[in-house]
């Protein structure tokens, strides 16, 4: 069993940039892979950014590769998404969510625990 809750949204400039927190409770957090999701309306949950339970493999979508980083802090079941050169249509708003392996890791329906999202809106 593992709760997520998410923080570090915000209203912020186009080209800023935003690092958001994902603080789990539970045990064995290490055991879990993690990812970040985000969805605006009328779109459908997209994957952002998957490590993990060690860190060690991260995964991006391709057009995302160099604006997003996912990382993760294993003595504080804490896990990170950094968001760089933000722009107008990263307004979304962005969940992350755990399961126990490294596989289907970039699926929404495949993930076992959600946060109760951050909103992130950019403006231009």
């Amino acid at each position: 069993q593992v709760q997520l809750v998410e923080s570090g949204g915000g209203l912020v400039q186009a080209g800023a940039s935003l690092r958001l927190s994902c603080a789990a409770s539970g045990r064995s957090f290490s055991s879990y892979a993690m990812g970040w999701f985000r969805q605006s309306p009328g779109k459908e949950r997209e994957s952002v950014a998957a490590i993990s339970g060690s860190g060690g493999r991260t995964y991006y979508p391709d057009s995302e590769k160099g604006r997003f980083t996912i990382s993760r802090d294993n003595t504080k079941n804490t896990v990170y998404l950094q968001i760089n050169s933000l722009k107008p249509e990263d307004t979304a708003v962005y969940y992350c969510a755990a399961k126990v392996s490294w596989v289907y890791y970039s699926i929404a329906t495949k993930y076992t625990y959600w946060g109760q999202g951050t909103q992130v809106t950019v403006s231009s």
